[in-house]
């Protein structure tokens, strides 16, 4: 079987051929891949790329991932929280640009309990309620999560960062364990979410067989989105002398993933931006279909920092949207102004 066979009968390939696929291909195969999954997105977006407005309101974390800059162990990250009326600010300056969903993320800030956080939301859906609002918090209890949809979430973003439990084991602390992880995503699935979930490639112990894991959980799960980004390291984590992960592996999963799930929403992260120059252009190229600007106040965007390096930490709302929008047509799609639901 060559591997133009294999990514051309991608959703039915066994695992064997899977991981042959994925350890030996050519420039001329990932060209291909490419090329198969722009087609299988346009066959159900068609160019359209969607914005997704990133609120990152709070940089404080109750936990120690070895990955993350914002871990409690870091004595030296920057700390912030902003109010309710500053994320409403936000949306108001999102929502005047054309977004018309919102991105609230954070750190796991006990801060942020149900009563407090409940009234963010709802506060943002009784003012918008034309716009999805997605919150991306970490693990919360079932009953949390509940609360928040029923205040007017409408997505909830949760990493599952690797579905290896062992390699989990690597990237965390005992206290934080996959089968967690994974039982709050299928929490949200059955409480009514729209629910995305994602990886890190390249990370400190990942294998091939780690990738595997991965797809096959993605396969098995059906989410509605998908986030993958190469690992970055930070220079205040056990992690900080690792190599960065690879944007070509990182390009070349989109592109599965976009096979194996033509429906689902797969943003070009900022981790593929920061990475490479052109990275989110190359990810719209390999299948990608969402862009995630920042909506954060310039004052702490700096202050948000999960890896060393990440990009557009200076640039004012309406600058970011006015150049995403020439990037994006660069490259033959065009931005959309809507929620950007997934596709049934």
């Amino acid at each position: 079987m060559t591997n133009r066979d294999r990514i051309d009968g991608l959703a039915a390939l066994p695992r064997e051929e899977l991981r042959e696929l994925l350890s030996h291909h050519s420039d001329e195969d990932s060209a291909y891949l490419f090329y198969k999954a722009r087609a299988a997105r346009e066959r159900v977006y068609g160019k359209a790329v969607y914005l997704r407005g990133l609120i990152e309101f709070s940089s404080h974390c109750k936990n120690d991932c070895y990955y993350c800059g914002l871990r409690r162990s870091n004595a030296n990250a920057a700390r912030y929280r902003l109010s309710q009326a500053e994320i409403l600010d936000c949306c108001a300056q999102g929502y005047a640009l054309g977004f018309r969903t919102f991105v609230l993320q954070s750190g796991e800030d006990p801060y942020y309990h149900d009563a407090r956080m409940a009234a963010i939301v709802l506060e943002i859906r009784q003012t918008y309620p034309d716009c999805a609002i997605t919150l991306s918090l970490g693990e919360r209890s079932r009953e949390s999560l509940q609360a928040l949809f029923d205040a007017g979430a409408d997505r909830y973003l949760l990493r599952h960062e690797t579905a290896n439990a062992a390699h989990y084991a690597r990237l965390h602390p005992p206290e934080l364990r996959l089968s967690s992880r994974v039982e709050c995503l299928r929490d949200l699935r059955d409480i009514g979410y729209q629910v995305g979930c994602g990886f890190m490639v390249g990370s400190p112990g990942q294998t091939i067989d780690c990738l595997l894991d991965d797809l096959a959980f993605l396969a098995e799960f059906q989410p509605d989105m998908v986030g993958i980004g190469p690992f970055l390291p930070h220079k205040e984590t056990p992690f900080a002398n690792e190599r960065a992960g690879s944007v070509e592996t990182t390009l070349f999963l989109l592109g599965i993933i976009r096979l194996l799930l033509p429906r689902v929403l797969l943003p070009a992260t900022t981790a593929l931006g920061t990475a490479s120059p052109l990275g989110r252009e190359k990810g719209l190229l390999a299948g990608a279909n969402v862009i995630m600007p920042n909506l954060s106040p310039v004052a702490v965007r700096k202050k948000y920092m999960l890896y060393d390096g990440k990009i557009c930490t200076g640039e004012e709302a309406a600058e970011c949207r006015n150049c995403l929008q020439r990037r994006v047509e660069s490259v033959g799609c065009s931005i959309v102004t809507s929620r950007g639901d997934p596709a049934r």
